[in-house]
């Protein structure tokens, strides 16, 4: 898996105003493409998810109320990231 100063270097040479989950570094996954669509960076939610409840000493239920008003439901334009979820927690 590609280091996430390679991840940011690419996905800032294809979109500079790409923009990041700050907190999140180490969910980063990697980049998304669509035709005619801005490249944007991708994360593994259930890595936010973890992340949540270690530095905030949250429950998981409550790291995933947090997660999906505070992270995933800020919409920030064309540009704000997208959150992966591979279903593999279920």
């Amino acid at each position: 898996m590609k280091k996430f100063e390679d991840i940011i270097n690419q996905l800032t040479e294809e979109n500079p105003e790409a923009l990041l989950a700050d907190g999140f570094e180490e969910t980063l996954i990697g980049m998304a493409r669509r035709t005619g669509q801005p490249t944007l960076a991708v994360y593994d939610v259930f890595k936010c998810i973890k992340i949540l409840e270690k530095k905030h000493k949250l429950t998981e239920d409550e790291a995933w109320e947090y997660f999906d008003f505070n992270v995933a439901g800020s919409w920030m334009g064309e540009h704000t990231p997208i959150f992966f979820d591979n279903l593999r927690g279920f």
